[in-house]
């Protein structure tokens, strides 16, 4: 008898084992050891592996996700602390070791399988498509310059991410710590799409100290550098 609890119990223990030893590796045998059954009931829930490895993502990462996006205020007296506060969420959430595993298993499928196109069109794009939208909406309110809203998205989230994903990636230090980042990324944005109002902020004493920089960037070793 198949049961929401049955089928949340596969898809955790599912989650830990793709975490663990990466979507190739792990076997519907695998699973079903761990969980203590046989593969009839696991497929009796999913399909196939693809279909497990879907949900679970899914599962674990969508209302997380979709919680970052509601941080994007588009009724915001005060842009530029809006966007800090979205940008830091969501590079928390990037860089968070289970999210860190998950996206390497996703990548490496997109190699040799559709799986990781879809689960970039199910996850990446569509909070990029959110953020477009946002931006939409802050240009018709004349808070940004009339532009793409795209390639708006595209760029704030290049700032955000800079050195950080990568790194994060490849298991290597920072270059400069996420607290001095966040600023200098939506100090940059405001710049180059902000429109006078917006723009009235780079001159009121909101703009970042660019000596937290400099110390990040020229007094600290490389290889001391913390992950933060």
């Amino acid at each position: 008898m198949r049961t929401e609890d049955r089928r949340q119990a596969i898809i955790e223990v599912a989650l830990d084992m793709f975490r663990e030893v990466g979507f190739e590796r792990t076997s519907m045998t695998m699973i079903a050891r761990r969980l203590g059954g046989s593969k009839g009931t696991l497929y009796g829930y999913f399909q196939s592996k693809e279909e497990l490895f879907e949900t679970a993502i899914k599962v674990a990462y969508e209302g997380r996700g979709d919680q970052i996006m509601a941080l994007l205020d588009p009724e915001t007296h005060d842009l530029r602390a809006n966007l800090e506060r979205f940008a830091s969420a969501y590079l928390d959430f990037i860089l968070e070791k289970d999210v860190l595993a998950i996206t390497r298993t996703a990548v490496a499928e997109g190699a040799s399988s559709s799986l990781g196109a879809h689960l970039f069109e199910q996850g990446p794009r569509h909070a990029m498509m959110m953020l477009v939208r946002f931006f939409a909406d802050q240009i018709k309110r004349g808070r940004l310059r009339d532009t793409s809203p795209i390639i708006a998205a595209l760029h704030l989230k290049g700032l955000i991410e800079v050195d950080f994903l990568e790194a994060a990636l490849y298991g290597a230090n920072f270059q400069i710590e996420r607290h001095e980042a966040i600023p200098f990324a939506v100090d940059a944005f405001l710049r180059a799409y902000g429109t006078p109002s917006t723009e009235q902020d780079l001159q009121s004493g909101h703009e970042p100290d660019r000596r937290l920089a400099d110390h990040a960037v020229h007094e600290r070793p490389v290889n001391e550098l913390k992950i933060s």
